[in-house]
């Protein structure tokens, strides 16, 4: 997988840095901790629709923390370099811990199964056996992501220079033709992916993918679409 810089495509309101503000960095680098950034450290890159307003689509890079088997929690930004904007949050759990959840709260939290087989998640940098090992743990899993700033689109769509408005809930793709062809294509090329070999190499997951809530959540929002295997709502299975 690729590592390729990716950067942020919006650069906030406000002045430089001035002389105040380094001495503050410095005396914080020397004397404050960041112990909750501390192993944040699991890097993913995949896309998000906005769940009242489809045609909102933004690459989202995903930087995590596994608390354990059954929950991740992850920090958002529009770009992997030290420029990116925080855009928001996603908090990640498992099949069974969705299940616990009561059926009010679940209306909150998307399925997973398409972005990891159609190869759209990916995480950048790792060797190819731990990328596909931490992809199927994954898989079957729900996220709950709230963004809190469209800094715009790398593609060249505009956005706002500060965060705007009230949070937005955040929803998966689940069918091919759902995502913007030319925000994919941008980031295929920007980040030297190659989409269809990385579905390719996951169809070995489908057989243990299982049929998931909120599939056809936003399915009436998109036309000329089509269902990829292994991606099912349990309402249809």
């Amino acid at each position: 997988m690729s590592s390729k810089v990716r950067q942020s495509p919006t650069t906030p309101a406000g002045q430089g840095k001035g002389a105040g503000l380094a001495a503050l960095e410095q005396g914080a680098n020397l004397f404050q901790g960041t112990a909750p950034l501390k192993d944040f450290d699991v890097y993913g890159v995949g896309f998000h629709p906005a769940m009242d307003d489809p045609q909102m689509q933004m690459e989202a890079h995903h930087y995590c923390r596994v608390v354990n088997d059954d929950f991740i929690q992850c920090v958002l930004f529009d770009g992997n370099t030290r420029e990116a904007n925080l855009i928001g949050i996603e908090y990640i759990v498992s099949e069974a811990l969705y299940r616990t959840l009561p059926e009010q709260e679940r209306s909150y939290w998307h399925p997973h199964n398409f972005e990891i087989l159609s190869g759209q998640l990916v995480a950048p940098g790792l060797p190819d056996v731990a990328e596909k090992a931490f992809m199927k743990r994954l898989l079957n899993s729900y996220g709950k992501t709230w963004h809190t700033w469209h800094t715009g689109r790398h593609d060249g769509d505009p956005g706002h220079p500060l965060p705007m408005g009230d949070p937005m809930l955040m929803w998966s793709f689940n069918r091919d033709g759902e995502c913007d062809p030319s925000l994919e294509q941008n980031r295929e090329e920007a980040m030297g992916l190659d989409t269809v070999k990385t579905r390719g190499e996951r169809q070995s997951f489908v057989s243990e993918a299982h049929p998931q809530e909120s599939v056809n959540r936003m399915r009436d929002q998109f036309t000329g679409t089509s269902p990829i295997p292994g991606v099912v709502d349990v309402e249809d299975a």
